[in-house]
């Protein structure tokens, strides 16, 4: 599947708020955006006319979409599928972004990025139910028990490296984290607030797809 390979960066100067592309970098405040905030291109410095509002709900959609680095076609089934149930859209949204394997792998700081989770799903080095899944997308529910493979924890990678951050880190209230063993059961839904992502931005996103 064709990827966004590019300077991740430049994704949130374009959007124009940082949206934690590059986990523990951005978190510290060492990204593109602190240093130009305006979006790149030889004109990106130049003052922008307000957004109309299918902008508003472009950069909504662009916003949550690069977040949870989605590729478009995707991310649009994510949204019919949560409008088609007639149920409460933004929680099936969320939920449905949310529960995706290489997510949780992130909420429970395996990986300082999504795409960092994503690649260790894709090497084979993550369990869910005991079992090897090598999917990203694939589709976590609750009382699910996501691990790590006996042998992927001898890599350097979890012997030495996840050490440095995990202790510290603090999972949301819907995962049950085990640093010591780097296992986690997934206990309930997500919530606007855990998940850091605004109700008018999925309002918005539902209005762009609508039209």
């Amino acid at each position: 599947m064709a990827r966004y390979t590019g300077p991740k960066e430049k994704i949130e100067r374009r959007i124009g708020e940082r949206i934690s592309i590059k986990g523990v970098r951005s978190a510290m405040g060492k990204t593109a955006i602190t240093k130009k905030p305006y979006p790149p291109g030889m004109h990106g410095a130049k003052p922008t006319r307000k957004l109309s509002e299918f902008g508003q709900q472009l950069k909504s959609k662009q916003k949550v979409r690069n977040t949870y680095r989605l590729l478009e076609k995707q991310f649009k089934s994510y949204i019919k599928s949560a409008v088609a149930t007639k149920k409460e859209p933004y929680g099936m949204i969320l939920n449905a972004l949310e529960h995706r394997l290489d997510n949780i792998v992130f909420r429970m700081g395996l990986g300082q990025s999504r795409d960092q989770a994503r690649q260790l799903v894709n090497h084979g080095h993550i369990l869910v139910n005991g079992r090897k899944v090598g999917i990203p997308s694939a589709r976590v529910s609750i009382g699910d028990v996501i691990s790590v493979r006996e042998g992927s924890k001898k890599s350097p990678f979890f012997q030495n490296l996840v050490p440095q951050w995990l202790p510290k880190y603090e999972a949301p209230s819907w995962i049950e984290l085990n640093k010591e063993t780097m296992t986690a059961t997934v206990r309930g839904q997500t919530t606007p607030e855990e998940s850091g992502v605004q109700v008018g931005d999925l309002q918005a996103i539902i209005e762009y797809y609508s039209r």
